[in-house]
């Protein structure tokens, strides 16, 4: 009956912690976790160590990019079960918005989609990479040149002349050769987002200001944009072009493949965009270029303190087995071991 009565408890707990975590801004502080409830924690979820059943409860604030966001909430939900006397408030809103959060103190990690720029070093930003991503072009799956599309796919030249520069490509007959007058609908990010900044890099631009086209905020509304307008084009990260679930390309958009060698065709060995996994081991063996592949950032104002050096400790070491079904790509072992020296582990 005894063992029962905590199997009960720790249940309460966990069903606690997630819809906590699922509520966001409005989530209350949590309390310590019951006696004995840890214990049966670590047990059924197969932690190396015993959640913590010291320390005061605390809410850890966080904001910014949505190409981590999904991510950052596996890591909240996970830790947090574990952890009962820590909570997090994640919200999305774009790598632009978290860093100025973060800065002003907003909040406590700011997700960040981009490297971290010197300006933003000068006044105390603290980055540890903690994941992959990469930014993908994308069209409608009902455009009537999707076959060819997806044939001859996109160098970083023809992505330009979409999205950049003084005489841009204006219709698809023009971007594939064939006789064709229709538009272009061009679909860029309205929010201070770093996959716009990396997939301007790509292309060979700077800054996110370098793009044009119809602006959309936030990376599920620039795939719904592209998913409701047959001649649209876009761009997103892998986390919302595909159907995390199944690990298909998304209902509606097809990813568009990059031409690596210029050839104008896409080859066996430029051909990994069919499923999530597929793409995730391309980006892994860096056969899928950096950019539009970059590492993802967890950014605080300073250096962490000491619960969050342990929430990051734990995301580089036990936390990376949730990578890949969240659709991410884990850091290699040099990487994790760079991430764990810039918190003193």
């Amino acid at each position: 009956m005894l063992r029962l009565s905590k199997l009960l408890i720790l249940l309460s707990v966990l069903v606690l912690s997630v819809a906590l975590v699922a509520c966001g801004g409005g989530a209350p502080p949590a309390t310590e976790a019951p006696a004995g409830a840890n214990d049966a924690a670590a047990e059924s979820t197969g932690a190396a160590e015993a959640p913590a059943s010291e320390g005061e409860p605390r809410t850890i604030a966080v904001s910014g990019a949505f190409a981590l966001f999904p991510m950052m909430t596996v890591w909240a939900e996970q830790y947090s079960a574990l952890h009962p006397n820590i909570r997090f408030d994640v919200q999305g809103g774009g790598a632009g918005k978290g860093m100025t959060d973060v800065l002003a103190g907003a909040v406590d990690i700011a997700m960040v989609s981009r490297e971290i720029k010197p300006e933003e070093t000068g006044q105390g930003a603290f980055g540890v990479p903690v994941t992959i991503d990469a930014v993908v072009p994308t069209a409608n799956a009902n455009n009537p040149h999707v076959a060819e599309l997806l044939a001859t796919g996109l160098t970083p030249e023809s992505a330009a002349a979409i999205w950049m520069g003084d005489q841009p490509t204006k219709t698809w007959g023009a971007l594939l050769g064939v006789d064709a007058t229709d538009p272009i609908t061009v679909y860029t990010r309205s929010d201070a987002a770093g996959a716009a900044e990396v997939w301007a890099k790509f292309m060979g631009g700077s800054v996110q200001e370098d793009l044009r086209g119809t602006a959309v905020n936030g990376d599920p509304g620039l795939a719904e944009a592209v998913r409701q307008d047959t001649l649209g084009i876009g761009f997103n990260n892998i986390g919302f072009a595909y159907n995390l679930e199944t690990g298909a390309q998304l209902d509606g958009l097809v990813v568009i493949p990059l031409d690596l060698n210029g050839d104008g065709a896409i080859s066996d060995d430029e051909s990994f965009y069919d499923t999530k996994d597929a793409i995730a081991a391309a980006i892994a063996a860096r056969t899928f270029p950096y950019p539009p592949a970059r590492e993802l950032y967890l950014v605080t104002k300073g250096e962490p303190d000491a619960d969050i050096v342990a929430f990051y400790e734990w995301v580089l070491t036990e936390g990376q087995a949730l990578v890949s079904d969240a659709g991410y790509v884990n850091l290699d072992a040099g990487q994790i071991e760079a991430a764990l020296g810039l918190i003193g582990k």
